[in-house]
């Protein structure tokens, strides 16, 4: 049903999130080089634009942006995994990536909880609508309303766990 639209959503950001780990372990041949600082810089300014995007109600150009942003990381872990994997990360820098998974973990948990909530109303909605237009349409703009929250907190879900991919490459940055 409606919730079918969310399912990549949600299941993107799952992979988002334990991407960090499962690419930085890979050590592919390529090289890093002065075009990936290019692609880094343009990656944050995508995810900054996304947050902003998102926190202003532009739901779908947040979607996209994001969208591009994670595009760019994957392309940064392709390309410069094995300079990654010799680098580790500062404390302040773990304690901040546990900081933005636990972010994104709870964001994503919410959106589900909101698609469930949403689910239930659209049902009894539609067991309403014959017998009490008034209460159908009630639940019906109530469960829209949760299925538009779901798809926003999924996006900030995604971008939470991007911004662990903006630190994980800072370096390219500097």
């Amino acid at each position: 049903m409606i919730r079918s639209q969310f399912m990549p959503l949600i299941l993107g950001a799952f992979l988002v999130l334990g991407f960090s780990g499962s690419v930085l372990a890979q050590k592919p041949p390529a090289k890093c080089g002065p075009d990936h600082a290019i692609l880094y810089k343009r990656a944050v300014k995508l995810l900054d634009n996304a947050e902003k995007k998102l926190n202003a109600g532009y739901t779908a150009e947040a979607k996209s942006q994001a969208k591009e942003a994670n595009s760019l990381f994957t392309i940064l872990h392709k390309e410069c995994g094995p300079q990654q994997a010799d680098r580790a990360l500062t404390d302040q820098e773990l304690q901040q990536e546990a900081i933005n998974q636990k972010l994104a973990a709870d964001e994503l948990a919410q959106a589900e909880r909101l698609i469930k909530s949403a689910e239930e109303k659209t049902q009894k909605a539609v067991k309403l609508e014959m017998t009490q237009p008034e209460v159908y349409q009630k639940y019906q703009r109530e469960a829209k309303a949760e299925f538009e929250q779901a798809h926003k907190r999924s996006i900030k879900s995604e971008i939470y766990a991007l911004r662990n991919q903006q630190m994980v490459f800072g370096w390219l940055g500097k």
